[in-house]
């Protein structure tokens, strides 16, 4: 049962969680007003237009983060907002510039475009593990109450931007008392199948995997989340009236030496490179930060604050609160590569 009949607003619609949600929210029957930086790119846009109720209840229309006001339309007789816009790089040549700016700046306009709407009841931001750690830190169990307050433009500079992006969506509501709530969601590595051709960021690291970019197994877990979990979180944040607060939002954490094991099994090993020297030992992770100085910075200093540690998160929150479950990681992985063949950003299986 829809809980409004005024259009729901999803920031940055073509991104990779946002059309998720917009297919989701219209599959509930919502009607769904989506904005995109240009109605120009229709080729980006024709996988929104394809999506099932979209012909009937889909309105896209063009806003710019950084552009004061530019979210007083979309915004106008909503009630609720689902904020999803912001860069995603590990790489920037102006943090600043190219991260913090945009996160930040637009997060500000989008609550200030709602406050002044009048109509809005809740926002529901996405947000990110990345504004709750910076990196693993040996037994600690992460949960909704941890913020990262490690990283800086010259340290996971990304990881940065997150943080100061929610840190000032709540310092909004704090001063500015708007009549909507907050809810946020915090996900960690989004992977999964992709509504548009366009490859995801996240999506990017088994592109890597297949091409023989790493150089062995090494000491990397990663916590995945499946992009269509993610997106689900996001509408029962909205359709949920006792949802409070922050969100863990993630699956089950995966070394790499398993997440190798998952693609290989899954046939995508014949044809391919997937990294078979092991480099998952001290020795290895010693080896690994050492030539992380001769990596793009973003990569560097990722590899040195996640090389050798394990995250550790509870999720019982979202799963309690929302009622969310998480799918299998090897269903995800599996799903992402099937997905990005299709697109032709890996090659095709070998029978």
């Amino acid at each position: 049962m829809t809980v409004t009949h005024a259009p729901v607003l999803v920031t940055g619609a073509s991104g990779f969680i946002a059309s998720h949600i917009v297919g989701q929210l219209l599959a509930r029957g919502y009607r769904v007003r989506g904005t995109v930086r240009s109605l120009k790119k229709e080729k980006d846009l024709a996988p929104l237009r394809a999506l099932p109720g979209a012909d009937e209840r889909l309105e896209l229309v063009e806003a710019d983060l950084l552009t004061p006001g530019a979210y007083d339309g979309p915004a106008a007789g909503c009630e609720y907002v689902l904020h999803t816009a912001s860069p995603y790089t590990l790489e920037a040549k102006d943090p600043q510039r190219d991260l913090v700016d945009p996160a930040v700046g637009g997060t500000r306009h989008v609550l200030a475009a709602c406050k002044r709407a009048g109509t809005v009841k809740r926002v529901v931001l996405t947000s990110s593990m990345a504004a709750i750690t910076d990196e693993p830190e040996g037994d600690h169990v992460l949960t909704e109450d941890d913020w990262n307050d490690k990283s800086t433009l010259d340290r996971n500079p990304y990881y940065l931007s997150k943080t100061l992006a929610e840190r000032a969506a709540w310092a909004f509501v704090d001063e500015e008392a708007p009549p909507f709530d907050l809810v946020v969601i915090n996900p960690f590595l989004v992977i999964g199948p992709s509504v548009g051709p366009g490859l995801n960021t996240s999506n990017q690291l088994f592109v890597d995997l297949l091409a023989g970019t790493y150089p062995g197994v090494m000491s990397l877990t990663f916590a995945f989340v499946d992009v269509r979990d993610v997106a689900d979180a996001h509408v029962r944040a909205m359709e949920t009236p006792s949802a409070r607060g922050r969100y863990i939002c993630a699956g089950a954490a995966v070394p790499m030496r398993e997440l190798v094991q998952i693609v290989s099994d899954a046939g995508w090993g014949p044809g391919h490179k997937l990294p078979q020297l092991g480099m998952d030992c001290a020795a290895g992770d010693f080896a690994v930060k050492l030539s992380s100085y001769l990596q793009p910075k973003g990569v560097g200093t990722y590899l040195r604050t996640h090389v050798g540690r394990v995250p550790r998160y509870d999720t019982s929150k979202i799963e309690r609160e929302l009622g969310i479950s998480f799918r299998p990681p090897a269903e995800s992985i599996r799903a992402a590569l099937d997905d990005m063949a299709r697109w032709g950003h890996v090659s095709e299986k070998q029978a």
